[in-house]
């Protein structure tokens, strides 16, 4: 790994640049709860980012005693490829682009703005069907601790980010059981801690090639965890 995590990064060392680290979401999610410890039987609230987050963040809430809820956000992607995306938008409208790619892709402010409300549209569909008529909680004064399964460009979680400071959050953390060592160091000047078990550099970033066993996580999976952790 060239050069050293901010002093506000929390990894593991000895897990820094290798691959296929974790057997799984589940194992991904203890190991994070380990560098996590600190904030055991605290007022903090665990959000896990659906759909891969909700796996890890559901242990980590379970291991440390937390309050355990999910932040339904989503990248907005482009009209010719659903896979890559040029923004994110959050639950409450929060919106961030990514001004450095725009300029590269051709697309009318029409076009633009027809792909923030679509995926507003979706957000929240989406925060329905995962929660229900549940309101979401009050998270004002407190510590968040904000989960996702991988930390890649970093625009999802970015958008998430926004949506809690407005949401008048004490103090945000996110916690990621891998991420790129440059996407790390950027989120880390946005919150206050970042957690990260396998910080990795290199080119070729992917996610997957933290985890031996990696698959989509459906949402019916996410709503039967819901309902395990979260009863109504």
């Amino acid at each position: 790994m060239s050069g050293l995590p901010a002093k506000n990064v929390v990894d593991i060392p000895e897990l820094r640049d290798r691959v296929n680290v974790f057997r799984d979401r589940t194992h991904a999610g203890e190991l994070l709860a380990g560098i996590l410890d600190s904030y055991r039987n605290s007022d903090a609230i665990v959000l896990g980012i659906p759909a891969g987050g909700v796996p890890v963040a559901a242990v980590i809430a379970e291991h440390l005693d937390l309050h355990f809820d999910v932040l339904v956000v989503s990248k907005i992607t482009l009209p010719w490829n659903t896979e890559a995306g040029y923004g994110a938008v959050a639950f409450d409208g929060s919106v961030r682009l990514n001004e450095k790619l725009l300029p590269r892709l051709g697309l009318s402010n029409q076009e633009i703005e027809q792909g923030i409300e679509t995926t507003f549209q979706k957000v929240t569909h989406r925060a329905k069907s995962l929660r229900g008529e549940r309101a979401f909680p009050d998270i004002s004064d407190r510590s968040v601790i904000l989960v996702d399964d991988g930390l890649a460009s970093g625009f999802t979680l970015l958008v998430g980010v926004e949506a809690l400071r407005k949401a008048n959050a004490n103090r945000i953390i996110v916690a990621v059981p891998t991420g790129h060592g440059q996407s790390v160091q950027m989120m880390a000047q946005h919150v206050e801690t970042v957690f990260c078990s396998n910080i990795r550099q290199g080119w070729n970033f992917a996610v997957a090639d933290a985890y031996q066993r990696w698959s989509d996580v459906p949402d019916e999976e996410v709503v039967r965890i819901l309902k395990q952790i979260m009863p109504e």
